[in-house]
Order: C-alpha cells, then sequence, then structure tokens
C-alpha cells in the first residue's frame, strides 16, 4: 500500500520503476564485489608480511647461530694463548681437559645447527626421508702420520666401513691452514650421520711441533691412529718419491750422510730426520695418553691388512666389518689390493705410486743408518709398549 502511494506520488510509471530497481541491484552487486575484491587484497597482505616476518626471524636466528660460533671460535683461540704455559706444565689436568671438551661441545653443536647444510645428493635426500639429517663435523679421527709409512693404504681400507667418512684429501689444517680457523676446517670434511666416524689424514701433522697443543685444543678426545716402519726403509722409500718427480736428484748415500762418508748421517735431511719417531712421539704424549693413540705397523699392514685393520675397528669401537675377504695381495707390486671400496665396486690397487720399487742402497750405508736408530728405536718401543723388531 504504501509503495503504491509512493510511486503514485512520484507519478512513476512501470517501466521506469523496473529501471530503478535494475540501477539499485547493480550498484549492490559492484558494491559487492568491491568489498570483497578489498578485502581479499588485505588478506594477501597480511599472510605476505607474515611470511616476510617468518623469513627475518629465520635469518636473525642464523646470523644469531653463527656469530655465537664465531664467538665461541674466538673464545677458544684467545683460551689457547692465554694457556700456553699452563698446558705446557700439564695438559692434561682434569679442569683444563673439562674446559676444553666443553668449548669444543659447544663449538660443535653451535656451527651444526647454524651453519651446516644439508648435502643435496640424492643419497642424503633419501636419509632426509628417513628422518636422518646429514651433517659436518670435526674430525673425531685423525691418521698423523707417518709419511711413507702406509697412511694412504690405512685410510683406504678403513674407509671400507660403513661407519667410518673420512676427508678425501689430506688438509693440512694444522700446520699449514690454521689460521683459517675450525670453521673452514670442519668445511672440509665429509658429510656424516648420527653413528659415524669423521677421519682426516695428513702424515705431518706427526712431526710438526705445533700441531699436538692445536689437536688438543680442538677436541681432547680425539683419536689418534700412527703407521710406522722400519726408518731405513721408510727414508729410502720416501727418497724414492721425490727422486720421481726430479730427474736429477743426487743418489740417496750422498744425501743421508754427511760429506760423503758413511760416519757421520745428516740429522737435517728430512726423510733421515723423520724416521727419529721418537722425539716426535714425546710431544705428542705430553698431550694425549697412549691410550687415544693407536700405532699400526705398516709392515704388516702390507702383509696382514685384515689383521691391522681388525685391530683400528676395536680402537675406533666400530663392529668388525672390514675383514680378510675385502683384500687380494697382489705379487707384481707386492701390495695388497681391494676387491672393491667406498667409490669402486670393482677389484683395484690403490696407484701406481703404490709399491714403487726402490732404487739400489749400498749395503754398507743401509747398515750404519741402521746403527744410527737403533737407540732411537728402543727409546721408541718403551714409549709405545711396543717392540716392532726392525733390524
Amino acid at each position: 500500500m504504501y509503495v503504491s502511494i509512493w510511486c503514485h506520488s512520484l507519478n512513476l510509471s512501470s517501466r521506469s520503476l523496473a529501471i530503478v530497481l535494475v540501477v539499485c541491484v547493480t550498484l549492490v552487486y559492484f558494491s559487492y564485489s568491491f568489498n570483497a575484491c578489498l578485502l581479499a587484497s588485505i588478506s594477501r597482505t597480511l599472510q605476505q608480511q607474515s611470511n616476510l616476518r617468518n623469513l627475518l626471524t629465520l635469518q636473525q636466528r642464523n646470523a644469531s647461530s653463527e656469530a655465537e660460533a664465531n664467538r665461541v671460535s674466538n673464545a677458544s683461540r684467545s683460551s689457547n694463548g692465554n694457556s700456553n704455559s699452563s698446558t705446557s706444565a700439564g695438559p692434561s689436568s682434569n679442569s683444563s681437559s673439562s674446559s676444553s671438551s666443553s668449548t669444543t661441545a659447544i663449538l660443535n653443536s653451535t656451527v651444526s645447527n647454524g651453519i651446516a647444510s644439508v648435502d643435496g645428493a640424492p643419497k642424503y635426500q633419501m636419509l632426509r626421508q628417513q628422518g636422518l639429517r646429514p651433517s659436518r663435523h670435526l674430525p673425531d679421527t685423525l691418521i698423523i702420520g707417518v709419511k711413507k709409512s702406509g697412511t694412504r693404504a690405512l685410510l683406504e681400507f678403513i674407509r671400507l666401513h660403513p661407519d667410518v667418512r673420512a676427508a678425501g684429501s689430506e688438509v693440512h689444517f694444522f700446520d699449514r691452514h690454521y689460521q683459517r680457523g675450525l670453521r673452514w676446517y670442519r668445511h672440509h670434511m665429509p658429510y656424516t650421520i648420527e653413528g659415524q666416524i669423521t677421519m682426516e689424514k695428513t702424515p705431518s701433522y706427526f712431526v710438526t711441533k705445533e700441531v699436538p697443543q692445536r689437536v688438543y685444543h680442538m677436541n681432547t678426545a680425539t683419536k689418534l691412529l700412527i703407521v710406522v716402519r722400519d726408518p731405513v726403509t721408510r727414508a729410502i722409500s720416501d727418497y724414492t718419491q721425490a727422486a720421481s718427480k726430479k730427474a736429477d736428484m743426487k743418489r740417496f748415500e750422498q744425501l743421508a750422510f754427511v760429506n760423503g762418508s758413511y760416519s757421520v748421517v745428516d740429522t737435517n735431511w728430512g726423510p733421515v730426520k723423520i724416521g727419529v719417531y721418537a722425539r716426535y712421539l714425546e710431544h705428542w704424549l705430553l698431550y694425549f695418553p697412549l691410550s687415544q693413540l693407536l700405532f699400526i705397523s705398516g709392515e704388516r699392514l702390507i702383509m696382514d691388512p685384515a689383521y691391522e685393520i681388525g685391530r683400528v675397528q676395536d680402537f675406533l669401537g666400530l663392529k668388525r666389518v672390514v675383514t680378510e675377504k675385502h683384500f687380494y695381495f697382489n705379487a707384481t707390486k707386492g701390495f695388497p689390493c681391494l676387491f672393491k671400496s667406498e667409490a669402486r665396486s670393482t677389484p683395484h690397487c690403490l696407484g701406481k705410486t703404490k709399491g714403487r720399487n726402490h732404487p739400489h742402497i749400498d749395503a754398507n750405508a743401509i747398515e750404519r743408518l741402521r746403527e744410527f736408530y737403533r737407540p732411537f728405536n728402543n727409546k721408541f718401543y718403551q714409549l709405545t709398549g711396543i717392540n716392532f723388531a726392525w733390524p
């Protein structure tokens, strides 16, 4: 009734009324569409801001973790510099050991959680799907020497074990690159998962004076593997390797003795000097107990690799997985070879440089060197509690 009165008062026809209604509905529709678009835009903006906040928070956490890692690393270096006198007096004391171990634990945890990225290789993607997170860690075990005694063979043999992961090349962190810091060193380690051992080999560590203390400050619980062989044979092997790279190198006898006479041994010549094992071992024993050192016979590693690798697995707390079934003896090279390895599934030897033929050395020169080394060898036997029975 009211509508009729209103329409009559405005003198509107039915057609005009229809037009007015269409216009009103159109306005309502456009108003609704506009408001809906506006609300959707506001919602997207809020979501983007939320994502941005989350990203910034994550970056801040990573930055904080990195800063904390650097702080701990710097603190560790600072404490190293301030504690030289105290460590020389007794670095194996309980308080020092506890402090170093806790610092190492904090550093490993912080660096691992805040900096490490996970390898994108398919095998690691599969591990992640199983809930495992591969990451890099500072080494638990070091093969510290001795050069030309079988360190490469030891590394390749023990790497057959699925719970051992090792750096492929000699990193030389503790003797050449120490100033780069533990973070740099850790970056050169392989990815591992929980339960695996991280290992690195650099033979020159054994004879470098500063290395024992540096390793001690990284981790007082580091396990050390030392391969030794008859120092006379080792010196000849060392010379043979150098001579293969230098065609005009003097004869062994000329370099091993002073003035061409066999009466005076040149102890400044590297191949001879390295063989005085007791001198270097005494320095290591200032920082590490014998229980953390395992001595491997280089001679027995060649003749019976399964036996020596069995000892290594026991020392590292590993199940004896690597056994005699992994080795065969190459009569031509006079060296043990592998049926398969971490990198290859077919039988192969370690390389052309292993089992290299030695040059002929004057028997009188060899006998004089044996006389020179004999007292040092006996001292080495006393320090290690092992008689290697070198001539």
